[in-house]
């Protein structure tokens, strides 16, 4: 808190009460919920034992962690990697997903965005969109009209997470001067087919798998060469990540 506040040429007494009044949130519960979001990402993503994810997430038990966890994601870690939400995506033996999702398909109009870019795992990009944030509100530039969008331009099954390139950004920002850390992003306008998915960002990248290997062969439509995007419909901050909603924008020819 003191180096923070050290950086920010403030008090630690006022630096925190601006950091809760941007980020409507305290800074140890910022640190608690990252922690446990890249913690979900592991559980989900990788082979990794639960003791060894606990200790990459500075939990200093695997007791607490496992506390800690099940209060945030409604389960323990182990039956999280089993059970969790994330599950639903996955084939049964018979090779069937064992629930059907409902995609929808949407006329999008062209959309101007302002954006922070990120490279690395797209499980942290939520660094790039504390930035963005932190910034607009700090050159009094947000406002609560603006919606929240990640764009994503490599695939995570090829490109190593350390190269992975994605732009947080927020709509309604023609006239937000594209002045560093921001730059100017565009959505293609045109047909998509829509997944809105319930649950933590861990789950996505079951969720795109499924509309790849799954909805798309079945759907008889044609992929367009334009870039991928995630909208999100609440904000991590008010509601549990069981109750996050995003919805997943696949370009169709």
């Amino acid at each position: 808190m003191e180096r923070l506040a050290e950086i920010a040429c403030l008090s630690s007494y006022h630096w925190h009460r601006i950091y809760r009044a941007i980020y409507g949130e305290t800074l140890a519960a910022t640190v608690k919920r990252l922690r446990l979001h890249r913690a979900a990402g592991e559980i989900v993503g990788t082979e990794l034992v639960v003791s060894e994810i606990a200790k990459r997430s500075g939990y200093p038990n695997l007791q607490s962690f496992n506390r800690i966890f099940k209060s945030v994601y409604g389960m323990p870690p182990a039956r999280y990697r089993k059970e969790g939400s994330h599950t639903a995506f996955k084939p049964s033996p018979n090779g069937k997903t064992q629930i059907m999702f409902d995609v929808t398909i949407r006329e999008i109009a062209p959309t101007e965005l302002i954006g922070v870019a990120h490279t690395g795992s797209y499980m942290q990009i939520g660094k790039a969109f504390e930035t963005l944030f932190g910034t607009l509100y700090a050159r009094g530039l947000a406002r609560p009209d603006m919606r929240m969008i990640g764009v994503y331009l490599d695939d995570p099954d090829i490109v190593p997470a350390e190269q992975l390139r994605s732009i947080a950004c927020v709509t309604g920002s023609a006239d937000v001067p594209a002045e560093a850390p921001f730059e100017r992003r565009r959505i293609d306008g045109g047909t998509y087919a829509v997944l809105r998915h319930k649950g933590p960002y861990a789950d996505m990248h079951t969720a795109y798998q499924w509309l790849y290997g799954e909805w798309l062969p079945k759907s008889g439509r044609q992929l367009k060469d334009s870039v991928m995007f995630e909208e999100y419909l609440n904000n991590p901050r008010d509601v549990p990540p069981t109750e996050l909603l995003t919805e997943i924008h696949m370009p169709l020819a």
